[in-house]
């Protein structure tokens, strides 16, 4: 039997993020997923994302966040773990 116990990551990327479609194409992605949680743009110029969902979902999610839509240039990936939140959906926030 599958394990569908959610779990909760705190993702920032950084690189050439902003300004290249980031957020909307993960929120799309994650979507596709079943991923639920949020994603906004930091004054740093990286793109922060929580995101929750199975093991196997958030393996596929963050592959994708390595490689972001064509314009972006992923230079690092930082993951934490954090407690289950219980998102209903996937927003872009501010």
């Amino acid at each position: 039997m599958p394990d569908v116990r959610k779990i909760h990551r705190k993702i920032t990327v950084t690189g050439r993020v902003q300004g290249v479609g980031f957020r909307f194409s993960c929120r799309t992605m994650a979507q596709s997923l079943g991923i639920k949680g949020f994603v906004k743009n930091l004054y740093t110029g990286d793109v922060y994302i929580e995101a929750e969902g199975t093991e196997v979902q958030m393996k596929h999610f963050i592959e994708w966040c390595y490689k972001g839509p064509g314009y972006a240039n992923v230079r690092d990936v930082i993951i934490d773990s954090g407690d289950v939140r219980g998102f209903k959906f996937f927003d872009i926030t501010h």
